[in-house]
């Protein structure tokens, strides 16, 4: 049956639609990560970088939709062409997207939305005077453009909410971010000659090993909610009209300092040691490693018996942007760390951004490589955002004949591809194939045995470049893009304010959806029965249409349900604001989630498309009905009974077995979960994991703190690089094969990982096996093939190629191992092995790995020293604290929530290098006394403190963040002015239960807010705000993050190392 759908229900906000969005994933770690006590440490400095400020962006991330005054928008100036934006967790904003590109459907809706729509799968805006950037470009490229031509700058903050007043200080009202990722150092671990315990090198420098090689700098988290709210301002703090005169990146004034790795030197020899032998003679190609040397309790030539605290190794703070190339003289350089800030410069070999390797030196059988101890794996991001003053991504149509490739193994034309026989034939660097050059493709070679053109062709000095899909690829038409909202309007869903929350999130996003003809949305809501409504122009208003059988579920016609946002839009903007109303007395608090998602699969069948789903309560009727055990999986972890993991695995098979059919029909699936109470996300995660989708978790959900972020999130994830109906492929040398694949995705097929989206956030660990050997000095190759429709329907293959040297020397791999990359394949391990064994199985295996590591460098690679010394290798001297807090992380804890532990798999699951570090070992900074820190590197955000509870003092107020969630700790004796002015309360115990961060008119938070947006832009994320504070719940909640912390099950950092360094020794006997 069909009835009308009731109008006239006052809207939520009647603002203009928000400002574009920002491109926030620029995956930055922050520059403050230095350990107290540890400035004066010297340890093998590099050579010094200029400390110059960057200019930077407005502060990111928009207002609460509920605020009661409105906001007006300005337009962005002109947007620069590429891609349309894709998604992540956490929304970034104020990301422009620009029209259709030339060979895309005309802008028919132009006149419905602000001027300036963000570009189609455009990366951030570049600074002036920038090469442009685009992380997908559109149409038939060419060589870089002049940087004379780029458009004018776009915001590059979250988006406002179209209602309520701005909640950040306006450009121009206060200091501006530093332009871009925050500035990075290439400075390292260092200790003052006058610590005698440690062994010093010459100049008393700590030796941590090779000075080229800057320690990452460590971000950080937890958990809980809010939204920050600023004063009013008289014009939207977003918007690039707001600062005529001042583009939101300004002038690119930091100095670049060129990163280069220089080929090591055979014979080199490490500094000496203070109270060690002079180091023999080692046969090392290339200098051996320094080590850090750490004398243990109990040992001879420990000298005290207690470890400083202040003088281990803990991540060293950068604050200089680094100049990447990619290779030089012919060789690949060492990519700068994850969480660093970096330019790269593409001369051969792709960004580390798209594409890293957990070891930069690949082993010449796998028996070293056993020997070592060491992961190999790549970690691919094909769709990752540039840094905005990267050169774009060139895109290459070779018409009807399609791109060159080897005609054996697959694998595209490329840098590492020779040609012989005076270019008439090239050898394939991956399968070493030798292939007849196509006629049309011929070209001589110079005198150096390279083709004459080869620095004019993309494809052959390029590690990345974009083919334009011949028909071959296609086995359809390239799909629209369609966005399916479905809703959950149970009792309780109402009644919390998520429902109200949903609609408006969506009702703002709208305008941020891909213009053009191509782009369709469609509408449900449910409980115990699911809503279809007909959004079609000629109706008078909506209509409801009401499948009531959720057990054999069926769909109203699809074209009625899924129409054209240009001809829907007024329709589609009035139901939203009605839905709250329409169900307000809703008494139903059943939700059939599984059959509203098979019913909305059902209407997309024929396109596929996004669906993006808000559920508040656990399914309980219809297909994939689930029940309540979190109850029963904490009786059994109290218990210690080895069958409690079983608790995360999912309960119904049925929900599987849909996620499948989505994933062949390329329906994506994204849940935003807005809960007070147990939905068993490890049940309901398998729906987006197997699609390519992704969950959001708001526990406990306030429609207060978390309204904000969930409009974020949403936005950030239709409006990210991204794309439809795609399958990727890693090929690599003779010698390695690929051994698995782990991330969100569908496998068909042992070689392809089918994804019915992907987008710029999303991250694939690609595990690698030798099948044979290579020869020391000649070269591995890697190639990632990614074949995807763009969001304006042009099909598009992204080829992104690495080609590392091989090597024979156990000390070279360890000289060149990647900790990030290495740290990101420990908490993916862990994460898949977490539903399938009992915890401390997990740990142990875990430790096992960190020491196998370690000991392996100390009986093959460390020079003769005393027993007592841990002596770490300097690429991994950090890896014993992140396996520390990856042990004592919520994932790996038992006294977690069931869907806490589940969301944590489910996070993990899909995370990037850059994040994978601070989402278990967050930053901790001091925000008291921010006014009278000087910011002496040009970062806002002050230097990170140890996770060491000494470090909170009682007068202080301390800032906790891990990418997801902040938690803002405040001690009991803090003055109460410092409260007034951050808070806007006289006493702790006024501290709200519900928080949301604003700005009043004092310097303090104003910086406070600074710093915030700062931490949002640099994550991508709009993290969640809580109020912590002693003796209450959620400052346990904040104290369970200080990794460094003893613990009744676990163990302080100090104890953690000597635990190490005493089973290293039981090895080595």
């Amino acid at each position: 049956m069909a009835s009308p759908v009731p109008s006239g229900v006052p809207r939520p906000g009647n603002a203009p639609p928000p400002p574009p969005n920002y491109n926030p994933n620029v995956q930055r770690a922050p520059a403050d990560s230095i350990a107290d006590g540890m400035q004066n440490l010297q340890i093998n400095r590099p050579p010094s970088m200029p400390n110059q400020p960057v200019p930077g962006p407005p502060p990111p991330f928009a207002p609460s939709p509920f605020a009661a005054t409105s906001a007006s928008s300005a337009p962005s100036s002109a947007p620069f062409s590429g891609y349309a934006p894709v998604s992540r967790s956490g929304p970034p904003a104020g990301f422009t997207r620009a029209g259709p590109p030339p060979t895309g459907p005309p802008n028919a809706a132009a006149s419905l939305r602000p001027s300036g729509a963000p570009p189609p799968f455009g990366s951030r805006p570049p600074p002036p005077g920038a090469l442009p950037s685009s992380p997908l470009m559109t149409g038939p490229v060419v060589p870089p453009s002049n940087p004379s031509s780029v458009p004018g700058p776009m915001s590059n903050g979250p988006p406002a909410f179209a209602s309520g007043p701005p909640r950040f200080p306006l450009s121009g009202s206060v200091q501006q971010p530093p332009v871009g990722p925050p500035p990075v150092s290439d400075r390292m671990l260092q200790a003052p000659p006058t610590i005698r315990p440690f062994p010093v090198g010459p100049a008393g420098s700590f030796s941590h090993g090779p000075p080229s090689q800057p320690v990452p700098p460590l971000p950080r988290f937890p958990a809980a909610s809010a939204t920050p709210r600023a004063t009013p301002q008289p014009l939207h703090p977003f918007s690039s009209a707001s600062q005529p005169s001042v583009p939101p990146y300004g002038a690119q004034t930091w100095q670049m300092q060129h990163r280069q790795v220089t080929p090591p030197i055979p014979g080199a020899q490490p500094p000496s040691m203070f109270e060690m032998p002079p180091p023999p003679n080692q046969p090392m190609s290339a200098g051996p490693t320094s080590m850090s040397h750490l004398p243990l309790p109990g040992s001879p030539a420990a000298g005290p018996s207690k470890i400083d605290p202040n003088q281990i190794p803990r991540p060293v703070p950068s604050s200089s942007v680094i100049l990447f190339e990619t290779r030089q003289v012919n060789q690949a350089n060492l990519p700068p760390p994850a969480t660093s800030d970096y330019i790269v410069k593409d001369t051969g070999n792709c960004s580390p951004r798209l594409m890293r390797c957990t070891i930069n030196q690949i082993p010449c059988s796998g028996d070293l490589l056993t020997t070592s101890g060491m992961q190999l794996a790549l970690m691919v991001q094909p769709l990752a955002l540039p840094h905005p003053s990267e050169e774009p991504i060139q895109v290459i149509d070779f018409g009807d004949s399609g791109p060159v490739r080897c005609s054996r193994c697959k694998g595209y034309i490329n840098p590492f591809m020779k040609f012989i026989d005076q270019g008439r034939r090239f050898i394939c660097n991956l399968c070493g194939f030798t292939d007849e050059t196509p006629r049309e493709y011929h070209c001589n070679l110079g005198p150096d045995g390279r083709r004459r053109d080869a620095d004019e062709r993309p494809e052959l000095c390029r590690g990345t470049v974009e083919f334009v899909a011949t028909k071959e690829y296609l086995v359809r038409d390239p799909m629209p893009a369609v966005f399916f909202f479905l809703i959950d309007v149970s009792m309780n869903a109402i009644q919390t304010g998520a429902t109200a929350a949903a609609c408006s999130a969506i009702n703002q996003v709208i305008a941020d959806l891909p213009e053009g003809p191509r782009t369709f949305v469609g509408i449900a809501t449910y409980d115990s029965t699911i809503h279809f409504y007909n959004l079609k122009r000629a109706l008078q208003q909506p209509l409801m249409l009401i499948v009531p059988d959720v057990q054999d579920v069926y769909t109203p016609l699809q074209t009625d349900v899924i129409v054209q946002l240009s001809e829907c839009r007024q329709h589609l903007v009035q139901l939203l604001e009605n839905i709250p109303t329409m169900f307000q007395s809703n008494k139903v608090s059943d939700s059939a989630f599984g059959a509203a998602v098979q019913a909305a699969f059902l209407a997309m069948k024929t396109t596929g498309g996004k669906l993006l789903v808000f559920q508040s309560v656990l399914p309980s009727v219809g297909i994939g009905a689930l029940f309540a055990r979190e109850a029963e999986g904490r009786t059994n972890i109290s218990a210690g009974e080895k069958e409690a993991h079983k608790m995360l695995q999912p309960a119904d098979k049925n929900l599987k077995t849909m996620a499948i059919e989505f994933a062949e029909y390329q329906v994506c699936v994204d849940v935003f979960i807005t809960t007070q109470s147990y939905v068993d996300i490890a049940s309901i995660s398998v729906v987006p994991k197997i699609t390519g989708g992704q969950i959001y978790y708001y526990y406990p959900f306030s429609v207060l703190s978390d309204s904000a972020k969930l409009y974020n999130d949403l936005r950030w994830n239709v409006t990210r690089p991204q794309g439809f109906e795609a399958v990727m492929r890693v090929r690599c040398s003779q010698g390695l094969q690929v051994q698995e694949y782990s991330g969100n995705y569908c496998k068909r097929i042992p070689t392809d990982v089918d994804l019915p989206g992907i987008d710029s956030d999303k991250t694939i660990m690609v595990t690698l096996k030798h099948d044979d050997k290579f020869q020391e000095g000649s070269e591995c190759s890697f190639q990632c093939a990614l074949l995807y429709t763009t969001v304006y329907g042009q099909r598009r293959i992204r080829v992104t190629t690495l080609s590392l040297p091989c090597t024979t020397v156990l000390s070279n791999l360890f000289r060149s191992a990647d900790l990030d990359t290495q740290f990101a394949c420990f908490l993916k391990h862990a994460a898949s092995e977490i539903p399938t064994s009992p915890l401390s199985q997990i740990r142990e295996q875990i430790t096992n790995f960190c020491i196998s590591i370690l000991h392996s460098y100390r009986k093959h690679c460390a020079t003769v020293s005393s027993s007592g010394q841990l002596i770490l290798p300097e690429a991994l001297k950090l890896l014993p604290l992140y396996t520390l807090a990856l042990v004592k992380s919520i994932g790996l804890r038992t006294d977690g929530r069931l869907d806490e532990r589940s969301y944590w798999i489910s996070r993990v699951s899909s995370i990037s290098t850059p994040l994978a570090v601070p989402f278990v070992c967050p930053r901790l900074i001091a925000i008291h006394d921010l006014i009278s820190k000087q910011e002496t590197d040009g970062s806002l955000i002050p230097p990170s403190k140890p996770l060491f509870s000494e470090n909170i003092i009682d007068d202080g107020i301390f800032l906790l963040e891990n990418g997801e969630d902040c938690l803002i700790y405040v001690g009991n004796s803090v003055n109460s002015d410092i409260l007034q002015q951050i808070f806007g309360i006289s006493s702790v115990d006024e501290i709200p239960a519900q928080f949301v961060l604003q700005q009043y008119d004092n310097p303090l938070s104003k910086k406070v807010n600074e710093v915030v947006n700062e931490i949002r832009r640099q994550r991508c994320s709009y993290l969640r705000l809580r109020l912590c504070k002693k003796a209450d719940p959620s400052g346990m909640l904040f104290f369970s993050y200080m990794v460094e912390d003893k613990t009744p099950s676990g163990l302080s950092y100090v104890e953690f190392l000597v635990h190490i360094h005493r089973q290293i020794q039981t090895k080595m006997v």
